[in-house]
């Protein structure tokens, strides 16, 4: 296994700035997502460190050592592609153990390490049918055996639920983290949901506009974004925006918003205006009068196990949070909402 360094890197098509100064880094075994929406250069950086395109500035470099100047061929990475590209001639034992036809070794050793990468994905019993035969699901599952047959130093995963349907995803999202972290394969997985990246990640980083908007833990991304954009494609997110009073010291701020007072924390400095995150889970109705925000139920949506609510501030904010199912609504609509406020976090005043 390896570990991996990303400095700087840069690609340009003509006047188009694909990847903008990225840098980021796997520790051995670690698996890092990177996630964003289309265009945002998360599939040029997986090709620059595959070597299947050359970046323009910047450098890549595999336990120290730079791999620029490496062939794709010889940088021992393996590669799962969003389209399978399994050959369709070939039978699942044959597609997997493809790639140990090049490399030293004996029938033998070849046929037992088939054999356990097939264990590994949930295949043995599959191995003499094609790929026709097989679900998609399976298909996906001979692609990541294939990859892993040859002991990768790295793993590289571009999209690879994107053809499945949600329970298969599910299904495969668990495989993949589950065999990755069996070996302990450093592993770079690019995806759009941000759910799958929460899932199976140690670090994401979020991609905007071909550079690194941040790059943490999915616990940090989630609870502590670096700015808006960032909360707005990890989760579901309620923005208020807040006057800054004055900063109270380690890290705690007094604002104004939502109508309220609060004391809420951020990584400031902060000049006047900011915006309040609120995830839907840090908002509560309740009847007990320890509610800070005053509204009114707008919409309401019965969803079996949560009842999904909008309800409109005093100060015109708007906000979604989730009530238990059972739960009775006031006729004319007016609510209490408690902010959890050790839940929420303040962020500078700056649109996606």
């Amino acid at each position: 296994m390896s570990s991996l360094e990303i400095s700087a890197l840069c690609k340009r098509y003509g006047p188009a700035v694909a990847l903008d100064g990225v840098s980021l880094t796997a520790g051995q075994g670690e698996l890092v997502s990177l996630l964003g929406p289309s265009g945002c250069g998360k599939t040029t950086a997986l090709r620059c460190i595959a070597g299947f395109i050359d970046p323009d500035d910047g450098d890549i470099r595999a336990n120290g050592v730079s791999i620029l100047a490496t062939p794709s061929s010889k940088r021992d990475f393996g590669v799962v592609f969003q389209n399978y590209a399994l050959f369709p001639h070939l039978n699942v034992a044959e597609n997997v153990g493809y790639g140990l036809l090049f490399r030293k070794g004996s029938k033998a050793e070849r046929e037992r390490r088939v054999r356990e990468v097939l264990e590994q994905v949930q295949l043995v019993g599959l191995e003499h049918r094609l790929p026709r035969e097989l679900s998609g699901g399976q298909q996906q599952r001979v692609a990541l055996a294939r990859a892993l047959v040859i002991q990768p130093r790295l793993l590289l995963l571009d999209e690879p639920l994107a053809n499945l349907d949600a329970r298969l995803r599910d299904d495969v999202r668990w495989l993949i983290r589950d065999v990755q972290q069996a070996s302990r394969t450093t592993a770079f997985y690019v995806t759009h949901d941000q759910a799958e990246a929460m899932a199976i990640s140690d670090k994401i980083a979020v991609m905007k506009n071909g550079k690194v908007a941040q790059f943490a833990s999915p616990r940090e991304i989630y609870q502590r974004p670096a700015e808006r954009y960032v909360a707005s494609f990890t989760g579901e997110a309620n923005f208020l925006a807040a006057e800054v009073e004055r900063a109270l010291g380690g890290g705690l701020f007094r604002v104004r918003a939502g109508g309220a007072t609060l004391d809420v924390r951020g990584a400031g400095p902060f000049a006047g205006s900011a915006v309040l995150l609120a995830r839907p889970e840090s908002l509560a109705i309740v009847t007990d009068g320890t509610g800070q925000l005053e509204g009114r139920v707008v919409k309401s949506v019965f969803l079996g196990a949560v009842q999904h609510c909008e309800v409109v501030l005093r100060d015109g904010a708007s906000v979604r949070l989730g009530t238990p199912p059972d739960r009775p609504l006031p006729a004319d609509g007016t609510v209490s909402v408690r902010l959890d406020v050790d839940r929420t976090w303040l962020m500078p005043d700056a649109v996606p």
